[in-house]
């Protein structure tokens, strides 16, 4: 096990958590408009060169977090460019993340089934 590796995936992942706590803490930004800017981050980011050397030194600790899904989208486009031309900007991002996109709805499926849902008892 390279052991330098592992840190700096912990490192990586672990500042772009605090990044985004930073930013609900100090801005009026909402989880999920903090969750689309990871996202739009990580295409704008692989786009211009920048994410890829992130990806290679950090390993899953730049590709698990949200923004990673980002830069796994922008990849898929431009090897679906490259392969199907003009078509691959629209299957292109769908095509790249379609294992993790089908492992999250299999095991949203599985936990739903094993799982007794309760319902929310509003604050009064």
């Amino acid at each position: 096990m390279d052991w330098i590796k592992l840190l700096n995936a912990f490192w990586v992942g672990g500042l772009f958590c605090v990044i985004a706590q930073l930013l609900i803490d100090y801005t009026k930004m909402t989880p999920a408009r903090i969750m689309v800017s990871y996202v739009m981050a990580g295409v704008i980011l692989t786009a211009m060169g920048i994410y890829e050397p992130i990806v290679n030194f950090a390993g899953n600790g730049a590709t698990t977090p949200i923004i990673g899904f980002g830069y796994t989208l922008a990849k898929g486009v431009a090897k679906a460019i490259d392969e199907k031309g003009f078509i691959g900007i629209l299957t292109g991002g769908v095509m790249g993340a379609a294992g993790g996109i089908s492992a999250a709805v299999f095991f949203g499926l599985l936990f739903s089934l094993l799982c007794k849902p309760k319902a929310k008892n509003p604050k009064r």
